[in-house]
Parts: C-alpha cells; sequence; structure tokens
C-alpha cells in the first residue's frame, strides 16, 4: 500500500492538498489527525488550561489512531469515519465501508511524528512551508466561524500553535524510508502528483 504523509502548522492547506491528491489517484482514503483527539473529563479540563493543547502530544489519541490505521494496511479496508467535535470534546463514529484501498494519506499536525514511527515502511512525506501571516489568516477565520472563537483568542492560540509545531521537530532527523518533498507557494503541485501517482 502507498502511504502518504501530509504534515505542515495550522493553516498551511494540508486539508486542500490531500483533498486535491485524493481526487487524481483511485481508491485512496484520507486519515485526518484532526479527528483523534482524547476525549471526556481530562480533555474538557486540559484544553481549558494547558494552553495550545491541541497542538501538544497530550491530545492526541494515538492509540486509536493507530488501531484504524494497521487495520487499513492490514485489510485495504476502512470501516469507520471518524469526526471530532471541538465544542463538546467527543468523537462521533459513522460506520462508513471503503474496499480495495490502495493509497493511504495521513494528513494533519500530528503526521510528522507518527510517520517516524514507521520504521520498515517507505512512504511519500509532504510537509508544507506557507508564508506565517498567511497560515494566520486561514486559522483565525477558520476558528471564527468553526469553532467559535473570538479572533484576539483565534490569532493567541495560532501562534502558540505555530511555535509548538516547528518546537517539536528541531533538530529530527530525517528518515531513510521517506522520499520527502517541501511544499511552499510556488511548488508546480502537477508534478508533485505526478511523483505520487508514479
Amino acid at each position: 500500500m502507498k502511504l502518504i504523509f501530509i504534515s505542515g502548522p495550522s493553516g498551511s492547506g494540508k486539508t486542500t492538498l490531500s483533498n486535491q491528491i485524493l481526487v487524481k489517484i483511485k481508491n485512496g482514503i484520507i486519515l485526518r489527525t484532526d479527528n483523534y483527539y482524547k476525549t471526556g473529563i481530562q480533555s474538557k479540563i486540559l484544553s481549558k488550561f494547558l494552553e495550545g493543547y491541541f497542538d501538544r502530544n497530550i491530545s492526541f489519541n494515538y492509540k486509536l489512531f493507530k488501531k484504524d490505521f494497521n487495520y487499513i494496511i492490514n485489510h485495504g479496508t476502512s470501516i469507520n469515519e471518524r469526526t471530532y467535535d471541538f465544542d463538546k470534546k467527543k468523537i462521533t463514529n459513522f460506520f462508513n465501508e471503503t474496499n480495495n484501498i490502495d493509497t493511504l494519506i495521513i494528513e494533519g499536525i500530528f503526521a510528522k511524528e507518527f510517520s517516524r514511527k514507521l520504521y520498515n515502511q517507505k512512504y511519500f512525506f509532504l510537509e508544507l512551508k506557507i508564508n506565517k501571516n498567511e497560515c494566520l489568516k486561514r486559522v483565525v477565520q477558520r476558528d471564527i466561524k468553526e469553532r467559535g472563537k473570538a479572533k484576539k483568542q483565534a490569532e493567541k492560540d495560532f501562534l502558540k500553535s505555530w511555535d509548538i509545531y516547528y518546537h517539536k521537530f528541531k533538530n529530527k532527523n530525517i528518515n531513510n524510508n521517506a522520499k520527502e518533498f517541501t511544499i511552499t507557494k510556488k511548488t508546480n503541485i502537477d508534478q508533485i502528483l505526478e511523483n505520487l501517482c508514479e
């Protein structure tokens, strides 16, 4: 199975790029790490008092994500579609069977660290490097519209998330199993798609 990881800070365009790739390839599916945050009272409390909670490893339900990831890898089938509600801190799980999967796209702010745990599998790794101010505008618009945040809070949260993202991967080694691409505003996306679809 072909594995494609898409990473980048909040607002860099990960979801847009993953959707572009999905349109071009056949028999693909996307796992979005944003749908695998932890739930329950602990998550509700920590998200209120721990700055940048949703950008930290402590918020990510690694066990559940790995379960779905491994099921797709081992069976070529997905039976779950999960969505995370940021207000209720709850995951909704829908039965949605997708068969004959031969390309798995993993996108989100936790995609990079998860990819680094795959020691024996080859994969493509795409990292978006987009201007900070452009990302800020996108995130603020999204957070006001979809997450009910005030503009100042959305701006503050973005700046914290940017620092957390780049601090996490400082001085990290490149995985020898990965074919890596850096995506900027000037990148020819069609050329990248050709590489992925070979």
